[in-house]
């Protein structure tokens, strides 16, 4: 199936390693032209350079609130166009409510949530009919997950933002998406299982609660991400879309 990604322009934040990486290299593979972004200066430029020619690596953080507009305009004066951005953060501090200070929900809601507002509100004045910007979020948007108390609180809060904008954009022609993974073998989801004491058993516990028995592999996840950002999805927009192995519960 051709997605229709040849020549396409798209940004894909925190994509040194992760699920964001597994999208560039799904998006690349079908001949996207990418900006991709790591706070690490040498892990950005060595990941872009893995992808292929037409990859370009920049160092910035979600945080910052230069970066959206330094990472369209790179895109427009390297590539000529901006076609969609997908917005991926590492995960915010693991804890229960007694274990998490102000400071790191304050350093999250910088990173994970206003950081995404304005990389999308930033997209969207650069989008034009066709575009997309997608957003990975987390299971965590229909079902807490326990022991991770930031993400719980500030991920359905995204989820909501990406809803209005999909009603706001549409008229435009832009479409708005999440993506949800739930235990993808990452190195973030292998260090939350790490942090139970017993690794492996955590995991055991995990697959026995998922449909199909086993991790998401990023590969897996990436190649949704990838179509639902490619003109093949035009009539999707507004929804959270689980990669999950079936774990999620509800309809």
């Amino acid at each position: 199936m051709d997605l229709g990604l040849k020549d396409r322009v798209y940004i894909v934040t925190g994509a040194t390693r992760g699920l964001g990486n597994a999208t560039a290299r799904s998006l690349a593979a079908d001949g996207a032209k990418l900006i991709i972004t790591g706070r690490d200066e040498r892990s950005v430029v060595e990941a872009a350079a893995e992808l292929g020619p037409d990859v370009v690596g920049l160092a910035a953080d979600n945080a910052d609130p230069s970066a959206a507009q330094r990472l369209v305009d790179t895109a427009r004066d390297r590539f000529g166009r901006l076609d969609g951005i997908l917005i991926s953060v590492g995960g915010p501090a693991p804890g229960f409510l007694a274990d998490n200070t102000d400071d790191q929900w304050q350093t999250a809601f910088e990173t994970v949530f206003l950081g995404a507002v304005r990389l999308a509100r930033t997209a969207a004045a650069a989008l034009g009919e066709g575009g997309v910007i997608g957003l990975v979020l987390s299971g965590s948007v229909h079902e807490p997950i326990a022991g991770l108390t930031i993400s719980n609180g500030l991920r359905p809060g995204l989820a909501g933002f990406a809803k209005s904008l999909a009603d706001e954009l549409g008229p435009r022609g832009i479409r708005v998406v999440g993506v949800l993974p739930a235990r993808i073998d990452t190195d973030r989801v292998r260090e939350l299982d790490a942090l139970s004491g017993d690794a492996e058993a955590a995991r055991t516990a995990n697959e026995a609660r998922i449909p199909l028995r086993r991790y998401g592999t990023p590969e897996e996840f990436g190649k949704t991400a990838a179509f639902l950002l490619s003109p093949a999805a035009s009539y999707l927009t507004g929804i959270m879309v689980p990669v999950d192995g079936g774990a999620r519960h509800g309809f």
